[in-house]
């Protein structure tokens, strides 16, 4: 290359950045990064991060361990009236000493752990009405609670919109003089499956308007699959977990019926129950899978029945005596996972399966009384714990909350509830509150301050509203900016001022005249005299005269009106006649003189 073009072209780029420097550019160089270091830098710190977090989360339990033996009572519960919530009794239930004996330390370490992850020192009470709860919903996201009861009213319940009074916001009869069977919103929220004591079902928005309703069928059809909708009381139903369209209901007409929210005309596809011997038998409750492929179905026949969601003829499993037969199988849940399922059954048993070996129970517990045919049993969020509720006699005991660990299912905590039956139960597993309904009309909600997230914890912190009275007294202030000073009014400063100001004007208050006393003024008469009924009560009421002769009260006055006429007998003194009278004879006397039967007839 030849050097005079090297030099040109440096001088060139020499000349180039004096421009730049001229023009108030900088020559920076473009910055390199080491995309290595940046890494491993950042997994470093996440990794400390992590450490330091275990670190406390290790001092806080040790913490808590420390406070829990050091007090041997629990922290008080509080209610909406922030009182201490002695009703409801808590207590851990002890093991058996056989089974203390047989166990190991780690197995009662694990059991520990899990009751500690129980959601119960605190508790809010909803009134729903005074009859059973017999439904409880809550959205996916656990900011509303409906409760449907014996009473035909649901009830919506908003967690932020709620104070300390805890009101629901809305009350309704969707199905008119049915009883609520079954509440459960759908998995996206926006509607909510009501199922009643009649054939037909519906769906309603979030508000409580109507969105569907299903058909009823044909009651004089003998094939249930021929007719369109159902012909019977319905038991139970439930949404599917992954199409929200999908819903299920079964009824006394023995099908078990899926629907579709679009088309109301007619149900999607149904599933008959049968015996062994091919009879019907009335379906008491359903449910799907977790994975929505499976269908199952608790029969009064005491079967457990499951079918695969598209082929609705045969059964895919068949438990022919989960139950005592005729004992109504008031719920069946599947776990989290899929695999287990939970049975309660009316023979009062709860009951663990595995679909996988459909024949006989994994687990059961036994003494478990249930007077309700829709008791519930649900899985805990974290799929250890398996919850169920006790019913009793009116005012002959307490009901019960029961927990049993679902790998030794043992009981392993209970909650007891006053006087009454618990009847449904649900455990939301964001808010990871516990959700009761009772006989008495209560509704229940557990919750742990720390341990809890939202829903009741939203509105136990604020305080009650204080109810307006009603401003009668205020009047409309009218601008007129361009008034003369003389018309102007003066500017009002603050309502509550010219509340106080206008309650001390007689005018404006309207407040009553006090009585008259003394002889009247203004126009007013006193009240000692002067009125028109002082005057009837005194000449009129209280006369003393006796006028039960009117002629000897007329005629008293005959002797003043012949002595002084004044009134009649004047007028008529020029004009009037003589009066001219019979005179007596002799015969008719002697006719008076005769006796009674000579007298002679005319």
């Amino acid at each position: 290359m030849d050097p005079n073009k090297v030099d040109e072209a440096s001088d060139d780029m020499s000349g180039d950045g004096e421009m730049a420097s001229v023009m108030g550019f900088s020559g920076k160089k473009a910055r390199t990064f080491d995309l290595d270091a940046i890494f491993e830098s950042t997994r470093r710190t996440a990794i400390e991060r992590t450490q330091r977090v275990l670190e406390e989360r290790q001092k806080v339990e040790e913490m808590e361990e420390k406070g829990e033996s050091s007090k041997s009572v629990k922290p008080s519960v509080h209610t909406q009236r922030d009182k201490p919530a002695a009703t409801a009794s808590r207590r851990k239930q002890e093991s058996d000493s056989s089974s203390d004996s047989g166990s190991d330390s780690d197995s009662d370490s694990d059991s520990e752990l899990i009751v500690k992850k129980i959601p119960d020192t605190h508790e809010i009470t909803l009134q729903h009405g005074t009859r059973t709860v017999s439904a409880l919903a809550l959205d996916p996201s656990g900011a509303r609670l409906v409760t449907g009861g014996y009473d035909y009213d649901v009830r919506f319940w908003d967690f932020a919109g709620m104070d300390q009074a805890l009101q629901a916001f809305r009350s309704l009869q969707p199905c008119e003089c049915h009883q609520i069977k079954s509440l459960q919103y759908s998995n996206t929220g926006d509607v909510i499956l009501v199922v009643s004591g009649n054939a037909q079902a519906k769906v309603l928005d979030r508000d409580g308007f109507n969105v569907m309703e299903c058909v009823k069928g044909d009651q004089y059809i003998v094939d249930m699959a021929k007719t369109k909708g159902h012909t019977a009381m319905l038991n139970s139903g439930c949404w599917h977990p992954k199409i929200k369209e999908e819903f299920m209901t079964c009824s006394n007409d023995g099908t078990v019926r899926t629907w579709d929210v679009s088309s109301e005309k007619q149900h999607k596809s149904v599933f008959k129950p049968r015996t062994f011997q091919g009879k019907k038998v009335i379906p008491t409750s359903c449910t799907y899978s977790r994975d929505g492929k499976l269908i199952a179905a608790g029969c009064q026949d005491g079967t457990i029945q499951i079918w695969d969601r598209n082929l609705s003829v045969h059964t895919k499993f068949h438990c022919k005596q989960a139950h005592i037969p005729g004992s109504d199988t008031s719920c069946i849940a599947f776990s989290y996972d899929g695999v287990t399922l939970a049975s309660r059954g009316g023979d009062d048993t709860l009951k663990v399966w595995d679909i996988r070996n459909f024949k006989k129970p994994v687990n059961v517990a036994t003494g478990l009384t249930n007077y309700f045919s829709m008791t519930d049993c649900c899985f805990s969020p974290d799929d250890k714990l398996l919850v169920t509720g006790t019913s009793v006699k009116k005012d002959e005991g307490n009901g019960k909350l029961v927990f049993y660990e679902r790998a030794s299912f043992q009981k392993v905590y209970e909650i007891e509830v006053p006087k009454t039956s618990v009847v449904r139960c649900l455990w939301h597993p964001k808010l990871n509150q516990i959700m009761v309904g009772t006989s008495s009309g209560l509704a229940k909600v557990y919750y742990d301050p720390v341990k809890s997230h939202r829903g009741a914890k939203l509105c136990v912190v604020k305080s009650q509203r204080k109810e307006r009275q009603a401003e009668t007294l205020t009047q409309d202030y009218i601008i007129t900016p361009h008034a003369l000073p003389m018309f102007r009014e003066a500017r009002q400063r603050s309502t509550r001022k010219q509340l106080e100001k206008d309650r001390l004007d007689p005018k404006k208050s309207h407040k009553p005249e006090p009585p008259v006393s003394g002889p009247g003024r203004g126009g007013r008469v006193a009240a000692h005299g002067g009125t028109l009924s002082s005057f009837i009560v005194k000449n009129i009421a209280l006369d003393k005269t006796d006028d039960s002769n009117p002629r000897q009260a007329i005629l008293r006055h005959a002797q003043e009106a012949s002595d002084n006429p004044y009134w009649v007998a004047p007028a008529y003194t020029l004009t009037q006649p003589e009066p001219l009278f019979a005179e007596e004879s002799e015969e008719d006397e002697e006719a008076e003189k005769e006796p009674e039967w000579k007298k002679r007839k005319i």
